[in-house]
Order: C-alpha cells, then structure tokens, then sequence
C-alpha cells in the first residue's frame, strides 16, 4: 500500500477521533462521538494490517475472536456500578499492551545500534505502560473492595517512591545508551510496575474518580510512545489525544474538589478518619415513605442529588418513575450533579441518561446551588460527601474548601441512605441532624418506589 495513500487514511482517521472527542462532551451527540471515533479506529486497524502486509493472519484473527468474546461478556455481565472497576482495567490493558508491543519491538530488532529516538521511546514506552497497569489493578481492587480504600500511608514512602523511580530513570538512561544490554527492559517493567502500584495504593477510595482520569491519561501517553517505537502516525496522534483529554479531564476533577494535583497524588485524602458522636447523638430525625408523599404532595419545586448509593441499589428505575410522576402532577423537579459524585467522571449523568432523564433537567453543581432556596423539597439518593456542609465550616476537615451541593438551604431535605455511615472521607455529616433533614433509612430502589406508591395512592 503506497505510503501517500496510508498516510492519508491516517489523516482521516485523526480526525474522526477529534471530531468523535468534541461530540462526546455533551451527552445529545455522545453515541455519534462513540461511532466516529470507532469508525476512525477501524480504518486505522484496516490500513496497518494491509500497510504491513501482514502474511499470516491466524493469530490476529484469533485474537479478534477471544477479545470479542471477552467484550461481549463484559457488555453483558458488568453492572454500571462497576463501570469505574471495567475503565480502571481498560486503562491498565492499554498501558500493559503498550508495554508489550514496544519490547517486542525492542527484542525483535536485529541489530544491536538502534537510534536514540525508538530507545527513549521505548524506555518511556515501558515506564509510563508499567505504571499504568499495575496502577489501574490497584485502582481497580479499591473500587472492588478487594483492598481497603483507605490511603496505605508508611514512614518514608516518598522517599521509597522517589528512590524507585530515580533508579528506573538511571537504568533507563542506560538502555539507551547502550541498547545492547536489552535484559534492562525488563528491569525497567519490573520497577515501574512496583512505582504504579506504590503511587496508587497511596490514595484514598474518594480520590479514584481523579485516579481513574490520571491513569486514562498515562495509557494514551504510552500508547503515543509506542506509536513512536512503531512508527506509525495513527498510533501516536490517537494517543496524544487520550494522552491530553485525561489530563484535562483530571485537572477540571481536581478543581470540582477544590484541590491540587500533587494534593490528590501525595496527600492522602481520607486517610484520617473523625468520629463526633456528638453531631447525631438525639438530633437525628427518621422519617417514613409515606411521610416524604405528604411532603411531595404539597412542593411546587422539587430537586433530586443522585450519588454512589443511588448506582449501587440501581435506583435509577424508581427515580425516573418519581420524577414523571411529580412533573405529571405539575411540580418542578430537577436534578443536582456533583462532578465527583459516584466513582467516574459523569457516573450520576450515565445513570439518569440511562432511564431517559431529560438532559436539560440534569443541572451542575454552580447553576443549581443558588437555586436551593427556592426549593421545597430535595432528595438525597445515596450522597454524602457531596451535600457535607463541613467543607464551608470547618477549615480542619479534609474535604475544606471542596465545592458541594448546598442542599441545606431548602425547605425540608429528604436524606434516603442505609445508615450513617460516613462517604469516602471518612468523616460526619452534620446535615443529617439538621433541623430541615429527615432520614429514611433504607435501601434506595425499595425507598423510592415506596414513595411512588405512596404518591399513587394518595
């Protein structure tokens, strides 16, 4: 194939996945971003296949077989709860394929003096791919629960951290300068892949929707770096473009949380647990489904705070049923969105989009809070860091200064949760034992559909 021709089906391709990166920053034209950056990677896929002239296809066949299959189960099988858990593992396989293919590359090479430009970018390549695996495997066991949320904190750890990765840089530097001593690949995968598990056991369960965007923005950089080992353009253009979407997505989550990068990496957000038994003790106030009717029968404005709760009981089902029930009869409903509320970025959108919650009814954190006065009643789904008025009162507290629903200022607050048990700060709520908040401790999807019918039957 004529390296005009490749080269031009490489442009095309660049940019479908531009233009598929701008239709999916609004939810309206997501599915149409989802196909053109689909369809930009299959002529990608179809051109180097044919550019390489690729003799046998067995294994590749084989392989698009056993990955659709895998896809395929996925698809099925995977809760959107665990939606964040599936990105985490995306985002490592990338990075581990990355990993693979600039070795293979390394060691397929016949000649021993191979120039200092696919060394780096195999040494970055390695490095950047490592870390993004074995820290997408840690972010994933947090969010699975299969290690513990908490922030693993030790005496001297950045030390230890800066340690290994000055000597993965030094035995980096190494390789390319000698590239005959290829055995320090590994040495290198080995390293960084100790360094992605140190620098993401290190961060707290509230932090991973920042994780998960950091780590989205490492397996595009080491894809791009290995697009550079490789040669290939389209590789190293899509690349660049998750490489620069994941940082920018990561720096808009750090300032919906009012902290810094370094903060989120080295800070140890939710590290410190307190316990002040004295916010709850005789102030909490426990309410009843059809109790919560009563109050929706008479509210003109209503406003619904989705959070993680919301996702894990699938509640998404009954709210939608509540909120055409209530629009039905009249009421304003509209629905509060933290950026960071769930475990993704866009996680609460996901859900409610899911059910067919009109987009126009979905308002973010800075147009919905001066609303809240206004209100008469809001409902809050399984929140809780999100709606913590501590981050405006106590400048001690570890979530002071991160930007909240300011759902105190309404009428009355409907609070449905399991218990009162802390979020992933790990901190009290004094908005449960306001004197405008009701409890209704229960699971979320029976709540809700408690309320409906109570509403129904009114």
């Amino acid at each position: 194939m004529e390296k005009t021709l490749v080269n031009i089906a490489y442009l095309i391709s660049a940019s479908l996945f531009i233009f598929g990166l701008k239709n999916l920053s609004h939810p309206k034209t997501a599915v149409r971003g989802n196909l053109l950056g689909a369809t930009g990677m299959l002529i990608a896929v179809v051109v180097t296949l044919l550019d390489k002239r690729i003799v046998d296809f067995s294994l590749i066949i084989a392989g698009l077989i056993v990955g659709a299959l895998i896809g395929t189960v996925l698809a099925l099988k995977v809760q959107m709860t665990a939606m964040p858990q599936l990105v985490a593992i995306f985002n490592g396989l990338g990075g581990g394929a990355s990993t693979l293919v600039a070795g293979s590359a390394l060691f397929g090479s016949a000649t021993e003096s191979l120039p200092y430009d696919f060394m780096t970018a195999t040494v970055a390549s390695a490095l950047i791919g490592s870390v993004t695996l074995f820290g997408s495997i840690v972010a994933f066991g947090k969010l699975q629960g299969l290690i513990k949320e908490r922030p693993v904190r030790y005496s001297g750890e950045q030390l230890v951290k800066a340690s290994v990765a000055g000597i993965t840089l030094v035995l980096g530097y190494f390789l390319i300068t000698t590239p005959e001593m290829k055995f320090l690949f590994w040495a290198i995968v080995f390293l960084s892949s100790v360094l992605g598990i140190l620098l993401t056991i290190a961060i707290g369960g509230a932090d991973m929707p920042v994780v998960i965007a950091l780590l989205n923005s490492y397996s595009g950089l080491a894809a791009s770096a290995t697009g550079f080992v490789l040669g290939n353009n389209a590789l190293i253009i899509s690349g660049s473009l998750v490489g620069a979407s994941g940082i920018i997505l990561t720096n808009l989550m750090c300032k919906a949380m009012n902290r810094s990068l370094t903060n989120v990496l080295f800070g140890g957000f939710g590290e410190v647990a307190k316990t002040e038994d004295d916010i709850y003790e005789g102030k909490v106030k426990a309410t009843s489904p059809e109790e919560v009717a009563l109050l929706l029968e008479g509210a003109r404005r209503v406003v619904i705070v989705p959070g993680y709760g919301m996702a894990v009981a699938q509640a998404q089902f009954p709210v939608r049923d509540l909120f055409n029930l209530l629009e039905s009869r009249g009421t304003e409903v509209e629905f509060g969105i933290h950026p960071v509320a769930g475990r993704m970025p866009g996680h609460m959108n996901v859900l409610l989009a899911e059910v067919d919650i009109p987009y126009e009814k979905m308002k973010e954190l800075e147009e919905i809070n001066p609303t809240f006065e206004q209100t008469d009643v809001v409902i809050v789904i399984g929140a809780n860091d999100v709606v913590n008025p501590l981050s405006q009162t106590d400048p001690k507290s570890p979530i002071a200064g991160m930007p909240v629903l300011e759902v105190w200022k309404a009428k009355t607050v409907i609070v449905i949760k399991r218990s009162l048990s802390p979020g992933f700060a790990g901190i009290p709520n004094p908005l449960f034992a306001m004197d405008n908040t009701m409890m209704l401790f229960a699971d979320a999807k029976k709540a809700v559909q408690e309320i409906v019918n109570a509403l129904k039957e009114s």
